[in-house]
């Protein structure tokens, strides 16, 4: 079975970031096979025999702390969710780098996009697809203050990833 796994961060101190090598050997050593990544995005594709998405993650972060010294939320999807969650791209007429999908390890409930409301600038666009939070920040991420309220002491664990990663590990899966 094929499966996405992504970091949330890959900064492990400041200057220092993973090396997508580094995470493939990783990912080698615990046993998945056919570890790919996507540049320097902080995600592995790898294969591995069916289990639960709660019990790889707890693999690949208790992998990460061994070998890079800091603990990292990771969230795991299977290949064909993942395959899912790009269809389900509510602003796929968007910029690429200014789409962003909150990937979420539990689904968000609706009222999670109330809470962030204040935060959003009127241009932007919110919608919850499946649990997951898509963004269309009509500008760069970054200069706006709806990312910074995208926390997890705010809305659990996840991760953020732009448009342009969600299809380029679609294609990857196939």
């Amino acid at each position: 079975m094929i499966y996405v796994a992504l970091l949330h961060s890959i900064v492990l101190a400041p200057g220092r970031r993973v090396v997508m090598s580094d995470l493939r050997d990783m990912a080698k050593d615990i046993g998945y096979k056919n570890p790919r990544t996507l540049v320097s995005t902080g995600n592995i594709v790898f294969e591995a025999d069916a289990a639960l998405l709660a019990e790889i993650e707890a693999k690949l972060e208790a992998a990460f702390k061994a070998r890079f010294g800091k603990p990292v939320d990771i969230i795991v999807r299977k290949g064909i969710d993942w395959l899912t969650l790009a269809k389900s791209n509510p602003f796929a007429d968007g910029e690429g780098s200014q789409v962003i999908v909150r990937v979420m390890r539990r689904p968000l409930p609706p009222t999670a996009m109330e809470a962030l409301r204040p935060y959003a600038d009127p241009k932007q666009r919110m919608a919850l697809t499946a649990g997951d939070l898509w963004i269309d920040f009509a500008g760069k991420p970054s200069e706006w203050k709806l990312l910074s309220a995208l926390t997890t002491k705010r809305m659990g664990v996840g991760t953020l990833r732009n448009w342009n990663t969600v299809r380029g590990l679609a294609e990857m899966i196939g």
